[in-house]
């Protein structure tokens, strides 16, 4: 059952002396449970793609229906709440708040929510533990090494039991070993919870644990493999 369908979307850029095409006339259906990579070189549109599957930029034409919901024609509170109850956002520059600490920045997306204060504070440790970074709640980020602040962003973006976690490019700053364990991280979140993991990334790492592969150039799907 396909939960995001894209139909016929485009984004072009005009601030330019020559407009962008970013992205031009993409049909792309996801089902639940999806572990996919949008893979293609800079300047492809693969993080355009996501940003307007995530609603953080709007098509310029064409429709983005996710769960019977065309997102493309929410207001703007609402898109921020629809965003906030079903997608979780992994940034490739983290995108902590600084002067939180790991377990805030986890409960700030769902203090948003009115969750119990008590059901917030089991989570969010129950989250920080899973990411291994149990003993580590009260840092800051400048606290924190490149590979724990993206782990503090994951353990964030799956806070609000999102259906859908978006990543754009989560690996690129990370070592090996950090990839590794946090790929781990959400291949078993996949698994065990059925949650859809959609990728922007250039990390052949990435591409070899997902499960389909969607190569852009251009703006335009030129290929679209499932293992």
């Amino acid at each position: 059952m396909s939960v995001i369908k894209i139909k016929n979307i485009t984004k072009t850029y005009t601030e330019t002396e020559v407009p962008v095409h970013a992205v031009n006339g993409v049909d792309l259906e996801i089902e639940k449970g999806e572990f996919t990579a949008i893979v293609g070189p800079s300047g492809s549109g693969k993080t355009t793609l996501l940003n307007m599957i995530g609603g953080l930029e709007k098509p310029t034409s064409g429709n983005i229906t996710i769960n019977d919901t065309e997102i493309e024609n929410l207001s703007s509170s609402d898109l921020i709440d629809f965003r906030l109850r079903n997608i979780g956002f992994v940034f490739q520059a983290y995108n902590l708040i600084p002067v939180l600490t790991a377990k805030e920045n986890v409960e700030f997306i769902m203090s948003l929510q009115n969750i119990d204060k008590a059901e917030i504070n089991k989570r969010t440790i129950s989250l920080l533990e899973s990411v291994g970074l149990g003993n580590r709640v009260n840092s800051k980020p400048t606290q924190l090494s490149g590979g724990q602040q993206q782990r503090v962003a994951v353990a964030r973006a799956l806070a609000s039991k999102p259906q859908f976690v978006l990543a754009d490019e989560p690996t690129a700053n990370l070592d090996s070993v950090s990839t590794s364990q946090l790929l781990e991280i959400m291949e078993e979140l996949n698994k065990k919870e059925n949650m859809t993991f959609i990728f922007s990334t250039h990390d052949q790492r990435v591409v070899d644990k997902a499960h389909r592969i969607i190569t852009i150039e251009d703006g335009k799907i030129i290929s679209d493999v499932r293992k």
